[in-house]
């Protein structure tokens, strides 16, 4: 196997932090490899300097190697924020980043364009207009759309392509089909660094492990010399597995949430109630409806409600953002970039943005000293690293983010507290956080509800489980019965009696 791509002592230092410190791996051909740690431990910040984005410290080397015919390796990357144009279409966001070619300045023929990015998109499962808008295709599609840009054209195999996060978005089947071109990209040739904090998906996938804590090189290791417990370690350090601080009990009293006929552009009919103290979940694939559910009962998304309580008072079956959170009801989104935090504001900022009226003085002014007492607090309970509530929120790892965005709600005492992946895209660290913040969300006697695709994370947090299929209801899972392997079962539409594992899920119960 030839070496397409090494390191050798990378270190890069920002004022006051050393992101990375002498960090050394390679990639060959052929070869698929791992790049883990907790968000912050300086895998963007490695990832950035490869892509010329970031210079390293003096005394860093990067290596592109060359072929016989002086073909030097070429690095190609699909960023977390994927590089789309949201205003383009995928024909033309496919078009960026191909050279003009013969073709020189003249206007390419439209159907052959058409007819071409439907082949490139249908090579990785992909059926949606090719000619509306990105910013208006669901998130797995806009994966889709960044991954087929970034392979086509390659005219030789020496070419290292780098994934950050590329499943975050994606349900199991998209992964399949994912995993199936990564594998025959390196089929190929070519060296493939894959980013993702999907430990499962890692132990599929990789040939080789690189993990990295603190801007240290902690462990390079061969496939078969670690399991998920071993990663966990490695990645966390002391942190160690997650617990699950939330106590489980059987609901019971009037709901704090009562929905019933919840309608949306995919969701055909759902009743929710959700009790104080209570975990609920939402699971199902991509389509399913589940990623509609919290958008609904929020207002920020097309949908109604055909009868809604909050603590058994009726209210109007249709909020708005404004008035949902006058009522106490909290929404943490998936999108953390595009809907749940101003990336160019502070910590500070972002934390207290919801609720000014606690921090104003007698004559009406915010008073910065509440202000800063307050986030100072927050930023304690969540454990922002750095420490540093004046710098911008876009500057931080995701986890860091996350768990700002998911802060700034809980500071208002939400009697319901609705959450679309929490966990999207964060670290075992991180994730041990939020589910402890949502922990204590519960205890304080809020109704959690939590729509995600990851069945793992509900079977461990939740009290019970909605699952969805095609717009409906498929089940409902609780307590002792809930179980990871019920929850997938139910959402490919399996019966219970064929769930791989014990713990079946009643269908249209």
């Amino acid at each position: 196997m030839s070496r397409l791509l090494e390191v050798r002592g990378v270190s890069k230092t920002f004022p006051g932090l050393k992101a990375l410190d002498g960090v050394s791996a390679q990639v060959g051909s052929g070869e698929i490899v791992a790049l883990l740690g907790q968000n912050g431990c300086g895998k963007s910040t490695l990832v950035k300097i490869l892509a010329g984005v970031y210079q390293a410290d003096p005394g860093s080397e990067v290596v592109l190697a060359k072929d016989e015919a002086g073909n030097e390796t070429s690095l190609h990357f699909i960023h977390q924020d994927l590089g789309l144009v949201g205003s383009l279409s995928t024909i033309e966001n496919l078009d960026l980043g191909r050279p003009l070619g013969r073709r020189g300045l003249l206007p390419a023929p439209v159907r052959a364009e058409r007819r071409r990015a439907e082949e490139l998109i249908a090579g990785f499962g992909g059926d949606f207009d090719v000619t509306v808008p990105v910013e208006q295709l669901a998130a797995a599609e806009r994966t889709i759309v960044a991954i087929a840009r970034a392979l086509d054209g390659w005219d030789h195999p020496r070419n290292v392509l780098v994934l950050d996060e590329p499943t975050a978005a994606l349900h199991s089947a998209e992964v399949d089909r994912l995993f199936a071109a990564i594998r025959e990209v390196a089929r190929r040739g070519a060296g493939v660094i894959f980013i993702s904090h999907r430990l499962d998906e890692v132990i599929e996938l990789a040939d080789r492990v690189i993990v990295l804590r603190d801007g240290v090189l902690i462990a390079d290791i061969e496939r078969g010399a670690y399991d998920h417990d071993d990663l966990v370690r490695l990645i966390a350090g002391e942190v160690g597995s997650i617990a699950v601080a939330h106590e489980h009990a059987p609901a019971s009293g009037r709901p704090v949430l009562s929905a019933k006929g919840i309608a949306g552009r995919t969701i055909e009919t759902l009743d929710v109630d959700l009790h104080r103290g209570e975990v609920v979940g939402v699971c199902g694939v991509l389509g399913s409806g589940r990623e509609e559910v919290a958008r609904v009962l929020f207002g920020a998304a097309p949908g109604s409600v055909a009868e809604l309580r909050l603590d058994g008072e009726p209210i109007a079956s249709r909020l708005g953002p404004r008035e949902a959170i006058a009522r106490g009801i909290a929404y943490v989104p998936a999108d953390r970039h595009r809907e749940g935090a101003v990336l160019t504001m502070s910590v500070r900022e972002n934390l207290t943005l919801p609720r000014l009226a606690s921090l104003r003085g007698r004559l009406g002014s915010l008073s910065g000293a509440k202000e800063r007492a307050e986030v100072a607090d927050w930023v304690a309970r969540v454990g922002l690293r750095p420490a540093e509530p004046e710098r911008p929120i876009g500057l931080f790892s995701g986890g860091n983010q996350q768990k700002v965005v998911l802060a700034k709600w809980l500071r208002n005492d939400p009697k319901v507290l609705l959450m679309d992946e929490p966990t999207q895209g964060v670290d075992v660290g991180a994730k041990a956080a939020i589910f402890e913040l949502i922990a204590t969300a519960a205890a304080a006697g809020a109704g959690v509800l939590i729509c995600s695709s990851d069945a793992k994370e509900l079977s461990l947090v939740c009290d019970r489980v909605l699952v969805m299929c095609d717009g409906v209801l498929a089940g409902t899972a609780s307590r002792p019965s809930l179980s990871e392997a019920s929850l997938v079962a139910a959402s490919l539409g399996t019966r219970p009696d064929q769930a791989p594992a014990k713990g079946g899920v009643p269908h249209g119960s």
